[in-house]
């Protein structure tokens, strides 16, 4: 078989690149090592995910064989350690090359959430979480942070922490509660991702709805506790919207304020028609290989896949069983 080109070094990515490997297939990773989590996480960044959650379809390269006792929470610091140490052991070395039109035979793409940046409607230059990592210019500074999510809550932890002057936030959804959670319920759904072919697509919609609702529950209805005593500084407007930008900012319940900044903490949406070296391609659009339709050759593992496999594959849990289903079919078909 010829070699198979990877394009992105973040989780997915290099997830993939192991997975080949250990089927005997070349792979070439074209990528900044993980560069959404270096280049759009803001240091200081503490991880929701557990010590569980690693990159290795094998099971060998895992965090805790990295980190046999590791902090809890996980600082974003230490899991870039472990990227580096999985890539070293793996014996993986992305070339930092930008890829700007799709190569021939069989690639594995796997584009960074940066991407997929959500924006509000009304939103112009504002900017968006991703893109606003160094908090060096805080200090005396006012924010309004649209979103409620853990990204929201966390950037206003750290604005706060690097003395900014006043922190708002405004969300539609109810006011989070800061309590411990658990992701567990994940695992199943993943485990069933590579046992029984086109799993998600399977389910009764009553059931994707269940699973939504869960991830709703865990994801953005409930956060972690540790960041409560971080926020009590923060002025939250819950169940409300921004409504009007002139000159000032108007929310939906009749509060004005007048931000030097406004961060857009709004999430990310799969649109591939972001991705500039793809070509035009619909989403959703997988077979249950995660292979493109439209382009078959054309694996599609990670965030891009959420549509066709569930909310499982934006999360770095889910990298080992994508990666095991893409190389398992390019291995079968070699």
């Amino acid at each position: 078989m010829s070699e198979v080109v990877v394009i992105g070094a973040g989780p997915y990515g290099l997830a993939t690149a192991k997975a080949l490997r250990d089927r005997g297939i070349s792979a070439t990773v074209y990528g900044k090592p993980m560069g959404f989590w270096r280049d759009h996480m803001p240091d200081g960044m503490l991880l929701r995910s557990g010590p569980d959650w690693h990159m290795d379809p094998a099971g060998e390269l895992t965090f805790r064989a990295f980190c046999p006792d590791p902090p809890d929470p996980i600082p974003v610091g230490l899991f870039l350690d472990y990227a580096q140490w999985f890539q070293d052991q793996a014996g993986i070395e992305p070339i930092a090359e930008e890829i700007t039109e799709l190569p021939d035979g069989i690639v594995v793409a796997a584009p960074g959430v940066a991407y997929f940046q959500h924006r509000p409607e009304w939103a112009t230059d504002e900017v968006h979480t991703c893109d606003y990592v160094d908090f060096g210019d805080a200090a005396g500074a006012e924010y309004l942070i649209v979103g409620g999510r853990q990204s929201a809550y966390e950037t206003a932890a750290l604005l706060l922490e690097h003395s900014a002057a006043r922190v708002d936030v405004v969300h539609r959804h109810p006011q989070p509660r800061f309590a411990p959670t658990s992701w567990d319920f994940v695992n199943e759904h993943v485990q069933a991702t590579l046992d029984v072919p086109g799993y998600w697509r399977r389910l009764p919609a009553t059931e994707q709805a269940a699973i939504a609702r869960r991830f709703w529950e865990v994801g953005r209805l409930t956060l972690e506790p540790w960041l409560a005593p971080r926020i009590q500084a923060v002025h939250v407007h819950a169940e409300a919207d921004v409504v009007a930008l002139n000159g000032e900012v108007r929310l939906s319940d009749d509060t004005r304020l007048r931000p030097d900044r406004i961060v857009l903490a709004t999430g990310y949406q799969a649109d591939l028609a972001r991705v500039p070296y793809l070509p035009p391609l619909a989403t959703p659009g997988l077979d249950e290989h995660m292979q493109s339709v439209a382009r078959p050759g054309l694996y599609l593992p990670g965030f891009t896949a959420t549509a066709d496999f569930g909310p499982f594959f934006g999360f770095v849990r889910g990298a080992p069983a994508a990666a095991t289903l893409v190389a398992r079919h390019i291995s079968s078909n070699g």
